[in-house]
């Protein structure tokens, strides 16, 4: 899923970390699989209790959108820099750091007697994931040496996938039994036995090569992202007051553009290395991630929400709905990577992409009378799942083969960022079918939205098979 599973590229954050010494290997690896699975289990658990949060928190359509929002936001704009600040400052400690303070927004989200307090710590939890997550990477890739790192990169991904789709089916017991506040106290375990390891026995590594951070670029993006989401999100709302919307959306996408200009002059020491986009390759790549994962993002968050409101679904229910998404995906890209490597990319991404439009449209069956799940649900779910796992390793490796050795790193956070504003600006939108208060009105929406995103996913097809090249003369970006 789009922001509860590792986003495509994440394992290439790993490929270029110098291997050194490491005293308790797998104990490493125990410690980074906990800390990154509470950025996963995170991204997708909270789905199943929007009803129940909108329910006890009056929240509105405004807020359920930030609840995803807030946390997906921080997430997207500062993880790059999380993993220069490890660089840096020592890759341990803001993997720790990382840990403690989400374990601490957790707690205040469990605790949040209004919306105001949860939305602060769902930000938290963000800014946390974003310090754990990158240096979680980075410590592993130090951690082992040639073929047993790729084994270890392969277990921490196929870990994480569980992870991600185990999440919604304990959380929707969770919140059926004991209620929302408890999939909150769900990562206290999983993070403190996290920390325990990496204090333990995981040594501090770093890597600082000089360059200074870029924390302009990082406040730009955060800004323009955030003024951008939040004028899509309350331009959903009945009283929407259009000076407003339109000039924080003017505002925002104007802090983006500085921001692109500020990355484009820093090149190689840039947050966001935007130099990359002149390979047409890179840019198709580019361009499929943020068109795919907008749309499977929106359909994560959406499907459970229809499927609990309209339909009368437990939430367990509807967390089970989604899990054909990561089985597919896990079990399909060990064989995607090995079909990767005989035919390239180019043809796996544009069916694949054109599979989970066919699915995406095929949500437009479920009708306001009582949803079949084995006829209306299922079919058009496991098309978006067969279609996912025939992209998901293709996308990975394209991206790592399109740029020089020296930007494999840069490029693959690149690719997760852009991956997870895909999934910021889906939600964003999906504002539209929150406000809806009747039950076919509700369906309508969500009709109209499978139809948006069921479009993404057919431009993102066209992307793959106009831009990105297979061919020998093919050169990798550099700057």
């Amino acid at each position: 899923m789009a922001h509860a599973l590792p986003s495509p590229c994440d394992p290439g954050s790993a490929q270029v970390i110098p291997a050194r010494s490491i005293r308790h290997p797998t104990a490493t690896l125990a410690a980074t699989i906990l800390g990154s699975s509470l950025a996963f289990i995170d991204g997708s658990v909270i789905n199943v209790a929007l009803p129940a949060l909108d329910r006890d928190l009056h929240t509105g359509p405004e807020g359920l959108a930030w609840l995803i929002n807030a946390y997906l936001l921080m997430i997207s704009a500062l993880t790059l820099l999380g993993g220069a600040a490890g660089d840096h400052y020592g890759r341990r400690l803001l993997f720790l750091s990382g840990i403690g303070l989400f374990l601490t927004a957790s707690i205040v989200c469990a605790l949040a007697p209004s919306l105001p307090i949860i939305l602060a710590g769902r930000a938290a939890q963000g800014i946390g994931a974003a310090m754990l997550l990158p240096n979680s990477l980075a410590l592993l890739g130090s951690a082992f040496e040639g073929e047993t790192k790729g084994q270890a990169i392969g277990t921490w991904a196929g870990v994480g996938a569980l992870a991600g789709a185990a999440a919604p089916l304990i959380g929707g017991w969770l919140v059926d039994a004991l209620g929302w506040r408890s999939i909150f106290l769900l990562n206290l375990p999983v993070g403190l036995a996290a920390a325990w390891l990496a204090w333990r026995f995981v040594a501090e590594d770093r890597d600082a090569r000089g360059a200074p951070m870029d924390t302009v670029g990082a406040f730009l993006v955060t800004a323009g992202l955030g003024i951008s989401t939040w004028a899509l999100t309350v331009a959903a709302t009945p009283d929407a007051k259009p000076v407003l919307t339109i000039g924080g959306g003017t505002l925002g996408l104007a802090l983006l553009a500085a921001f692109g200009w500020f990355e484009l002059r820093r090149r190689e020491n840039a947050l966001m290395p935007l130099f990359l986009l002149r390979n047409t390759t890179f840019l198709g790549v580019t361009l499929l991630t943020l068109l795919l994962y907008a749309a499977l993002g929106g359909l994560v968050v959406l499907l459970p929400f229809v499927l609990i409101r309209a339909k009368g679904y437990s939430p367990v229910e509807a967390g089970a709905a989604m899990l054909p998404i990561p089985i597919l995906i896990g079990l399909g890209s060990r064989t995607m990577g090995k079909v990767t490597a005989r035919i390239g990319g180019r043809l796996p991404m544009g069916l694949g992409a054109f599979m989970v439009a066919a699915g995406l449209a095929l949500y437009w069956r479920i009708g306001t009378a009582d949803a079949s799940y084995w006829g209306e649900v299922l079919p058009a779910t496991l098309l978006v799942a067969l279609g996912m796992a025939v992209c998901v390793a293709p996308l990975t490796t394209t991206v790592m083969s399109s740029t020089d050795a020296d930007y494999v790193g840069v490029a693959s956070g690149f690719n997760s960022a852009v991956a997870r504003i895909g999934s910021l600006i889906a939600t964003a939108l999906l504002g539209f079918v929150f406000v809806q208060e009747s039950q076919i009105a509700l369906v309508a929406s969500a009709h109209a939205a499978a139809l948006v995103g069921a479009a993404l996913a057919a431009v993102a097809g066209l992307c793959a098979f106009l831009l990105i090249d297979d061919g020998p003369g093919a050169g990798p970006a550099h700057g």
